[in-house]
Order: C-alpha cells, then structure tokens, then sequence
C-alpha cells in the first residue's frame, strides 16, 4: 500500500501546432510579392512593344471608356485617333499626317503629299513629279508606290463617316496618245482608278459620292502650265454638318464649257516636313 501512495503521477501535456502563432501573414506576403513581378513583367514587355502598342496601352488609362478600348487601329487607342465622328478638319488633318508617317519611303514622297482644309472639307493631294510617282507618265492606273499610299489612305480614311470626291488633274501638256483619248479621259480615269482601288484598300461601301475629271481646267500652277504638280489627285473629305462659312467658300460647280474655280486652301503646307 506505501508503494503505491509514492509512485509518481504523470501529466501528458499535448503541445499545439506552430500553425496558431504564425497564422496567415506569410500568405500576404507571397501575393504581394506575385503581384510585384507581374507588375514587373507587364513593363519589361512594354519597354519591347512597339509604339503603337504603347499608345493603346497609354490611351486605355487615360480614357478606360472610351477610344482607349480601340487597340489595334492605327489612329485608335492613344487618346488621340481619328474621332469616328470627325468634323473637325484641322485635327483631322494633323492626325492624318501622323498616320501617313508610318509608310514605307514615305521620306522619298512626303513633299508631294499636301493637305489643305478647306470649304468642302479636307484635301489630300498627290502631287506628281517629273518622271512620275504615284501614276506613270500617260498611264491612268496607280504606280506600285502610289498604291502603297492610297491603301493607307483608304484604311484610314474608310474608319470615318465622312463621304468622299474624287478628283483627278492634268497639266496643260497635250496627251500625247493617238485618237481620241485627251487630258480629259486620262484625269477622269485616274480618279476612277483610284477610287476602285481605294475601296478594295479600306473605304467603306458607297463611301466615294462623286468622281471628277478636270483635265487642266484647275492648274495648281497657273503660271506654269506645264509643271508636273499640275498632275493630281485630289481625295477630298467631306464635312459632316459644313459650317456657314466653309459652305460659303465652297467652290461652285463648274458649268458647261467654263473653267471651274479651284478651291482656296488654308493652312496649306507639305505633309510633315523635317522637323515640323
């Protein structure tokens, strides 16, 4: 009976887990630290986009709702691309001859590109050179240059609910073909041309309301006749709702047998320039 009243007694203690003291902190920590190197991989790739793809990123956060969500055009997405309901020709033209920068050799054609505001709308010119640029000499389909541009034109252009003239022009030089065929056939061919083309290039169905042929009734260069700016196209952008004062300066219609007024441009300037 003694030895049984001094054995010892015996307290088993469990001991609880580490887990309790820690709790979930460490959780935190690993999503922020998940959330820094995704932060950092989104601008590693940025830095290696193109310029494009950085303009439609930067205008996605400068404007969430709205032409930020346009990626993927070349005008949209940067916060300042073509308003899809552009009547504001100035701003037009300026983003327009940001466009046009990004085409081929566009340095080799950029001061017989000019584009003028003025009473019917916005006018795009494609001034031709000596030995020819955009059409060969005498020929009245576009060159593999003039291609080149009018297919941007056309795809940027096509994006607006503006309609378009076309308009074709020669210099004063006599067509130097046999029969019939004059400077009034081949301006008015050139402008058809280039209207087939440009709506296989972007411009939206029926977007083209009128093609004009003007032979050398409006010489850019009166007062040399036979310059070889005098041969034209004219891609001109109609406004949507005219203001009273460009529908006054609109240049009238030409009646039968009288030389059609050319339009007065303002603002008028080569398309981009070094330095401008």
């Amino acid at each position: 009976m003694a030895e049984q009243e001094s054995a010892p007694i015996i307290v088993i203690k469990k001991k609880k887990g580490h887990g309790g003291h820690h709790g979930g902190a460490w959780k935190v920590a690993y999503a922020d630290f998940v959330t820094a190197m995704m932060a950092l991989f989104i601008v590693l790739w940025l830095l290696s986009s193109s310029e494009k793809v950085k303009k439609a990123v930067g205008g996605y956060f400068t404007d969430p709702s709205g032409a930020g969500k346009m990626t993927g055009s070349t005008l949209a997405g940067s916060g300042e691309g073509i308003n899809l309901k552009e009547d504001d020709m100035t701003k037009l033209k300026e983003k327009l001859e940001q466009a046009m920068k990004e085409i081929p050799r566009f340095q080799e054609m950029k001061d017989q590109i000019h584009i003028t505001v003025t009473g019917e709308g916005l006018r795009v010119e494609l001034l031709e050179t000596k030995a020819g640029m955009f059409f060969d000499s005498g020929r009245p389909q576009p060159s593999e240059q003039g291609k080149v541009l009018l297919a941007k034109l056309a795809s940027e252009l096509g994006k607006l609910p503006n309609s378009i003239l076309m308009e074709g022009h020669t210099d004063a030089k006599p067509f130097a073909g046999e029969g019939a065929y004059s400077n009034w056939e081949l301006s008015a061919d050139r402008a058809n041309a280039a209207r087939r083309f440009m709506e296989t290039a972007g411009f939206r169905p029926g977007q083209v309301v009128q093609v004009r042929g003007f032979a050398d009734r409006a010489l850019l260069k009166k007062a040399d006749p036979e310059h070889p700016s005098n041969r034209r196209i004219s891609v001109i952008v109609q406004y949507l709702h005219p203001p009273p004062a460009a529908t006054a300066k609109a240049p009238a219609q030409a009646e039968p047998g009288k030389t059609p007024p050319p339009a007065k441009a303002e603002h008028a300037k080569p398309v981009a320039k070094s330095g401008h």
